[in-house]
This record gives C-alpha cells, sequence and structure tokens, in this order.
C-alpha cells in the first residue's frame, strides 16, 4: 500500500501543513484549488495543482484530479470533505489510498446522536440530550443547542430561557444546513463552568490503539475555539489515565484507524466528564500534541494509510514539557469577534523569537468572505507552561502585521493574564477575564507610533529623491516653520512636526529629541527621549503599518488639504461585518423595540442578527434579501420613538 504521490482536499494553513510533512516523507503533493485561491501559498508549496471549477466539495473532480496527476492517496485535511464518508468510498471505489479511519466509522461517529448512544454502550457517561423542544425544560435551562452532523461552533446556541428556544432552533438549523447540508438538530444539557478535554487518539490496521494524551480547548470566543494547550492545567493523572481509558476503548470499539480525537466536556468544579463526540480527522489544534509528544501526526497518518503498525506502545508514550496554541484570526473582538476582510499589507513573524506559524498566507494575501478568516495557528513549547505563555504572547507580540483587524491583541491579553497562568482557562474564561480587547491608540502611544512613521517618511523621502537627495531631511538656510505630517488610526489623530539639527537628530514635536541610528525600507532604528528600538515599517498607498515594542499600529496619512465629507445619516444601521442577507425581518414602516432582530447575515457559514439599538419605526430600507453586503453598507434607517 505504498505510495509516493498525494492529494490534497483541502486549502489554507491545512493543505501547507501537510506539505511539509509528506515532503519531510519524500512524498510529493498535489493541491487542488478554486479561482479565490489562485495565488495562494498552499498552491505554490505543492509540486503541481489542479483548478476546481466550483467548490473544495466537488468529489467527483477532486477523486478525477488525483487519477489525472497520478497520485494514489488523498489526504482530507480538516473541514470540507474530511468526514464525509460517501467521499472515503467513493476514494477507495477508485483504487486510491485513504488517509484517514474507514468510512463505516465516520458514518456512525459523524451523527453526534448515534456517537452517544455507541459511548453509552462503550461505557462513556454523556450528558442529558434531547431531541424534542417540548422536552427541553425537562433538562432545565439554560440549555445548548447542537447541529447533529457537524462541529466547529456551527449550529451551534446556548439558550437561557424558553422564550427565546424557537427562533434558536430555526437559526441553529439553518447554519447547520449551510454548513453541513443536513438541519438535524439536539438539545443538550448545558454546564456554564465547564472545561473541553480532547483525547488524541491514534489507531493502526493491526488492532493497535494508544492515546497521546489530552488538549484543553476551553478558551472560545462564538462557540470556536482560539487558545489550546497540552497539558491541561485541570488534568491530573488519575483523570488523565481515566479518560484516556474510556477514548481508547471506545476507539477499539469502533475498530479506529488513523488519527482522531475524543472529546470531553469537564465540569470544572467536580472534575466529572462525560462524551462529546468523537472528530474522524486531524484537529486545527493538533500541533500542541506534537509539541509534548514530539510525535508528527501528520507523518503517523500517512504511515498508518501505508498499512503499518505504530511500533509502539501506551507505555511507551511520554510528553515532556507545556504547548500552547493561539489561533490568529481576522476578526474584530472589540465587535462580537466578527470577521473582518482586507489585505495583508504587512504580514511578518520575528525570526528571531522561536514559536511555530502554522499559516496559508502571506504579505499581500487577501482575506476575504469565502472562507475560514484564520490567518495563522501560533504554537510555543516550553519547559513550563509559564513559559509556553510567555513566549507565544512574545511572538504574537513581535509579528509585524497590519492591513485587517485581528485578534492579536486581544490573545496576548488573554496569555499575559493573571487568570490565564493561574490554570482558570474555564468556559466562560472570557466572560470572567474580560481579556483587553485592543491596544487603545490614544495620546502618548498615537503620537510614539506617529512620529516613528513620520520620520521613516522623511528617510524614504530622502532615499526615493532625484534631485538635492544629499542634502538632509528639511536643510534650509532660512527660517522656514517645522515639516509636519498627520495621521489618523481609527477615529483618533495625531499631528507631528519635525525639524532636523545641525548634529543630524530631529526637533520633534514640542520638546522632544529623536535621533536615527539606521534607516531602511524595511524600518528604522530610533531613539526618542532616549527610548531606543527597532521598528519595522511597511507602507501600502496611504497606509503606513509601524512595530512597536507592543505591537503594530495602522496608520492613514491625512492630506495636506482635507475635502468636506458626508456626514452620517442620524438612525442609520450599518453592516457590522461583510456577508449575505439571508433573512430580513422589517419592511418599512415597521415599528420596532430594542433588541428586536431587523437583519441576519452570512459569512464564512455563520449567523450574525442585527438587532434594534432602540424603539422606533423603520423609515428607510437600502437592501434585500440575498443582497451581498461590504462591512458598513448602510442597512436601513430607524426613526426614534
Amino acid at each position: 500500500m505504498t505510495f509516493h504521490k498525494l492529494l490534497i482536499a483541502n486549502r489554507g494553513e491545512i493543505a501547507c501543513r501537510i506539505i511539509k510533512s509528506a515532503h519531510d516523507m519524500g512524498i510529493s503533493c498535489v493541491a487542488v484549488y478554486v479561482d479565490a485561491d489562485a495565488d495562494s501559498l498552499f498552491v505554490k508549496q505543492a509540486d503541481e495543482a489542479i483548478r476546481l471549477s466550483d467548490s473544495y466539495l466537488n468529489s467527483k473532480e477532486i477523486i478525477a484530479a488525483a487519477k489525472t496527476t497520478g497520485a494514489q492517496a488523498i489526504h482530507p485535511g480538516y473541514g470540507f470533505l474530511s468526514e464525509n464518508a460517501k467521499f472515503s468510498r467513493d476514494v477507495l471505489k477508485e483504487g486510491l489510498i485513504w488517509v484517514g479511519p474507514n468510512s463505516r466509522v465516520i458514518t456512525s461517529m459523524g451523527d453526534k446522536l448515534k456517537a452517544k448512544v455507541l459511548a453509552e454502550k462503550a461505557g462513556v457517561p454523556t450528558l442529558p440530550m434531547t431531541t424534542d423542544p417540548k422536552k427541553a425544560g425537562s433538562i432545565g435551562f439554560p440549555v445548548l443547542i447542537k447541529a447533529a452532523a457537524g462541529g466547529g461552533g456551527k449550529g451551534m446556541r446556548i439558550v437561557e430561557t424558553k422564550k427565546d428556544l424557537k427562533e434558536s432552533i430555526l437559526s441553529a438549523q439553518r447554519e447547520a444546513l449551510s454548513g453541513f447540508g443536513d438541519d438535524r438538530v439536539f438539545i443538550e444539557r448545558y454546564v456554564g463552568s465547564s472545561r473541553h478535554i480532547e483525547i488524541q487518539i491514534l489507531g493502526d490496521s493491526h488492532g493497535n490503539v494508544v492515546h497521546l494524551g489530552e488538549r484543553e480547548c476551553s478558551i472560545q470566543r462564538r462557540h470556536q475555539k482560539i487558545i489550546e494547550e497540552s497539558p491541561s492545567p485541570r488534568v491530573d493523572p488519575e483523570m488523565r489515565q481515566a479518560m484516556g481509558e474510556a477514548a481508547v476503548n471506545l476507539a477499539k470499539k469502533l475498530k479506529y484507524e488513523s488519527a482522531g480525537t475524543v472529546e470531553f466536556l469537564v465540569d470544572d468544579k467536580t472534575g466529572e466528564f462525560w462524551f462529546l463526540e468523537v472528530n474522524t480527522r486531524l484537529q486545527v489544534e493538533h500541533p500542541v500534541t506534537e509539541g509534548v509528544t514530539g510525535k508528527d501526526l501528520v507523518y503517523e497518518q500517512l504511515r498508518i494509510a501505508r498499512g503499518e503498525e505504530l511500533g509502539y506502545e501506551q507505555g511507551d508514550v511520554e510528553w515532556q514539557g507545556s504547548s500552547i496554541e493561539a489561533r490568529l484570526y481576522a476578526e474584530d473582538p472589540s465587535n462580537d469577534f466578527l470577521p473582518a476582510t482586507g489585505q495583508l499589507i504587512a504580514y511578518q513573524p520575528d525570526a528571531n523569537i522561536e514559536a511555530r506559524w502554522d499559516t496559508g498566507v502571506e504579505q499581500g494575501s487577501v482575506i476575504g468572505t469565502d472562507f475560514d478568516p484564520m490567518i495563522a495557528k501560533v504554537i510555543s513549547t516550553g519547559k513550563t507552561r509559564t513559559d509556553a505563555a510567555n513566549k507565544l504572547a512574545l511572538a504574537l507580540e513581535s509579528l509585524h502585521i497590519g492591513g485587517v483587524i485581528t485578534n492579536r491583541d486581544f490573545l496576548v491579553s488573554s496569555l499575559r493574564s493573571e487568570e490565564f497562568h493561574q490554570g482558570l482557562t474555564t468556559s466562560d474564561f472570557i466572560e470572567k477575564v474580560n481579556p483587553q480587547r485592543k491596544i487603545p491608540m490614544v495620546g502618548e502611544t498615537l503620537e510614539l507610533a506617529s512620529s516613528v512613521a513620520a520620520l521613516w517618511i522623511q528617510g524614504l523621502n530622502r532615499n526615493n529623491s532625484r534631485t538635492l537627495s544629499q542634502i538632509p531631511s528639511g536643510w534650509r538656510n532660512s527660517r522656514l516653520p517645522k515639516q509636519k505630517l498627520s495621521f489618523k488610526c481609527l477615529e483618533e489623530e495625531a499631528t507631528i512636526t519635525y525639524q532636523i539639527r545641525r548634529d543630524g537628530s530631529f526637533d520633534l514635536n514640542e520638546g522632544s529629541i529623536a535621533k536615527i541610528f539606521n534607516w531602511k525600507e524595511s524600518g528604522i532604528d530610533i531613539e526618542i527621549d532616549g527610548q531606543r528600538f527597532f521598528s519595522k515599517v511597511t507602507k501600502n498607498k496611504e497606509t503606513v503599518v509601524v512595530h512597536m515594542p507592543w505591537g503594530d499600529a495602522v496608520l492613514e496619512i491625512l492630506p495636506r488639504f482635507v475635502l468636506p465629507g458626508s456626514e452620517v445619516q442620524a438612525g442609520g444601521l450599518i453592516a457590522p461585518m461583510p456577508g449575505k442577507v439571508i433573512d430580513l425581518k422589517v419592511k418599512v414602516g415597521s415599528k420596532v423595540k430594542k433588541g428586536d432582530t431587523l437583519v441576519i447575515l452570512e459569512a464564512m457559514k455563520m449567523e450574525h442578527q442585527v438587532k434594534a439599538f432602540e424603539d422606533g419605526k423603520v423609515s428607510k430600507l437600502l437592501i434585500r434579501k440575498d443582497d451581498q453586503l461590504e462591512n458598513g453598507t448602510l442597512l436601513m434607517v430607524v426613526d426614534p420613538k
């Protein structure tokens, strides 16, 4: 069952990750891509690529691409067709090798309702649940609505009271149908202060199964994980053994082959745990397991697909140190973590900071609405959990990034919080700790970043000058006013004045002194009032991204003469993110109350409800159902009551 060419039926950082391990094994890789990904990094890293006509869900075209290129095996990655049993069967029917568990296991575990029944038969505890909304009260509110056919936060809603149940079920069903092609949902007991603990399993075709310990994935927003780690600060050796044995027993009952994950929900107070689901694929957060065990899970998957034995037993598995992963997203933490779009004007990790970057983008890449807005997974491993957390926070702080809003500052704030270092990482971490969403760009912070930008720009102008290029910036033989540049960061503005001195330093603003030690197009080594640092700087048209010791400032160069702008319409509601209008709840003349849902938008297969912020009446309606909107589009005007 050996193979030397692998087709990867996925995209982005997933495909890049698989390509790396396959290349390390001497296996050539074939990528498939849609038009939106024509310039993506994974297409460039693959040895060859085939364009798909419409979608990564087109299984016939993907199999045809494997046959055309001579690929003997297909790796589905995670997401898309990775847990599609029919695709798995079709791959095998065509005489190709499927990298993953067999279709029987995918079918039984892909349906969360069937998976619960099988878990109970294997002696694994499960949470109370029902498929009948009328019986939700018997479980007790709050409850959690979940999609039967999928995960990743899609089709999931927390419902606090009975009156919100009907609308939440309808919304979850729409999202589930869009994401998985199956609108079935069920209602489960909701455990507030809990932890999501998952056990990594590996099984081969010879009956051998081991677990590689646990990962904790409790810190989530919008029911999606953002920080994961191994080992968990909550799990002791006894709990690890109990959960590990439960996972292995279930895997053996399933005759599981390949890599997989058994997810559990743990009551933080009692340590009681319940089965949630089995993910019959590689997980996004698998690198933290690799960090503490030293095992390459993609390598193991490919070996198992070749029919090889694991070659080790449970007693041979060892764990060393701590590994933590953060998911860097294009999203706005200050706006309910809604997805953001744009072009990465700057994207440059610091090569001097030790961290693993699993990414599918590069500087110049466009983050659009077609796919998940994850930019990278950033992973740090240390001798202790504190070391790993500090290294990860420093790696994120040292990243030079701009052009799209990200959750970088929020991740750093979370990792540096006292609660995180104490291991208080329950599922309500964000609500309890309320980490800083972004670094405020006001006052001295904005002035310092703008000063760096102004002096870097004067260097750029000198460097690009075709005449008198040897004369220092701002040189004069008479009394002239200081040079001036104005910048805007979000809603804040800063004006910087500077003038060169005889010794080459600069009078800056009101009383500050700046000295440039080195200037180059990629950045500036500068000292301002005794504080010296090197700032990476990237300019794109009238936008300047300046990397400071605490992160990046994205500045807009303001024109010298500003034309009058249009006023924002009073009562206007705007789209909080780019997306498609999938439901419109009002019409012109509709009376609304504060909190009423007015519009439902969909982006990245997730729904967002735009609600009324006050009582009033709809006087203008500027959108229609199925409209594709840009971020900030005016939706309607609601006149206050």
